[in-house]
This record gives structure tokens, C-alpha cells and sequence, in this order.
């Protein structure tokens, strides 16, 4: 059985999580009903997955859980954290407009990976600095004919006839060389903008419209209710 693209742990790794659990559930439900959550959480890893993956504002504790094991998997099968993101616009060649979602659960997956590849388990601390984040961030890689194209960059999102403003955006002033097409050097940019949850439908068909500073405009067309 899969989930999301990689296989279920086995008894031995739910025996790993099953340590973290029981550091974790001090933090988030150190009450009298710890036992019963601690049971209905290792019978959520052991028997399947939760079906709601990345744009949740507030994640249960099975999610919670899910992520965790998603990163550690991740590590053990040496994949980039970072590629633990949900992604869209990718290419095979990775030449063209293309970014990722920063989420609450994408976070904690991609902090589980990083923490599993120095051989240590994610701390509580770090699962609640995550959850605390009040934003979702849209990163989106640009390309363009000269160091300074993405100065001044925006970057929206549309649902419906709403227009959704960003709560922060920053740019990358001076872009990085990329490599080059028929001897001219091409440059890529990242924009990074932060979108408060709530200001947003979390299950809506959106357009996610860049606005690089050199002009121009690209759009990515995602179903947010689709996102696993």
C-alpha cells in the first residue's frame, strides 16, 4: 500500500514514531485522555493515512502524524526535502515558470526529512513554531534576460472574481545566471509571497498570477479542494 506516492511504514518504523508520539502528545494533549489519543493515533499510522494533505490551517494530530512519517520516508529514500513540497508548473528540464507551496504539513514533512538525515527525530517545539504560522508562502521561479528582471515582482492569487493580495512579498533583486540558449545567458528569480489563512478558500479553484518586474504575466491554474 502507498500513500502519497510512497510506501506505508513498516512495524518497525511505527515503532519509531511510535517514541516521537509519545514526546509529542505531552506537548499538544497533556491531559487525562492521553492514552486513548495515544492509541487512536498509532491505530490512524498502522491501519491508513488521513485523506486531507496540504492546505489545512489547523492540522489533527493523525495529520500531524502523517506529515512526520512523509519526511521520514522521504529521508530513507534520499529525496530532497525540499521536493516534499506540493509542486506545480515542473518540467523535465526544470526550464520553464514552475513553484511549490509552503504549508503547514509541507513544512512539517520537509523538517521530519531534514531531522531524519542527521539520524535525530523532529522536536515538539519545531512541529508547534510550524503550526504557529498564521501564512501560507507561494514561491514561484521565474526566468528572464538579465540580472535585475525580477525587481519589483508581484504576485497574486485569484478565486472567482476575488483578486488576494499578499500579506509579504520579496524578490530576488539581482537573479542568479541559469545557463544559456543559443549563447544568450538566461537568469532565474524566485518571488516569495505570504498569504494569511483566511483571507483565502482553502477548496477553491485558483489562479496564482505573477507579475514579473520586467513585465509580462504567468499564471498557474491549481484546484485547491484537489490537493491531497
Amino acid at each position: 500500500m502507498e500513500i502519497n506516492g510512497l510506501p506505508q511504514g513498516s512495524m518497525r518504523q511505527t515503532s519509531k514514531v511510535r517514541r516521537w508520539i509519545q514526546g509529542i502528545l505531552h506537548v499538544f494533549f497533556p491531559f487525562r485522555g492521553y492514552g486513548v489519543l495515544l492509541g487512536f493515533g498509532l491505530g490512524l499510522m498502522t491501519w491508513g493515512p488521513t485523506l486531507v494533505w496540504a492546505i489545512v490551517h489547523h492540522p489533527s494530530q493523525s495529520q500531524i502524524l502523517e506529515a512526520v512519517e512523509k519526511g521520514q520516508e522521504g529521508a530513507r529514500s534520499r529525496k530532497p526535502p525540499n521536493m516534499l513540497y506540493w509542486k506545480f508548473g515542473f518540467s523535465e528540464d526544470d526550464s520553464r515558470p514552475h513553484g511549490f507551496l509552503m504549508t503547514k504539513l509541507g513544512g512539517i514533512a520537509v523538517m521530519s526529512s531534514h531531522f531524519a538525515l542527521r539520524g535525530e527525530q523532529l522536536t515538539s517545539q519545531e512541529i508547534q513554531r510550524i503550526l504557529d504560522e498564521e501564512a501560507i508562502q507561494v514561491v514561484v521561479i521565474i526566468f528572464g534576460d538579465s540580472p535585475t528582471f525580477a525587481m519589483d515582482s508581484y504576485l497574486l492569487l485569484k478565486q472567482g472574481h476575488r483578486l488576494i493580495k499578499p500579506d509579504r512579498i520579496r524578490f530576488d533583486a539581482r537573479a542568479s545566471s541559469r545557463t544559456q540558449i543559443q549563447g544568450e545567458p538566461v537568469f532565474r528569480a524566485r518571488i516569495v509571497a505570504s498569504f494569511v489563512y483566511g483571507t483565502f478558500d482553502v477548496e477553491a479553484l485558483t489562479k496564482i498570477k505573477v507579475f514579473p518586474g520586467a513585465g509580462g504575466e504567468i499564471q498557474f491554474d491549481l484546484d485547491f479542494s484537489s490537493i491531497p
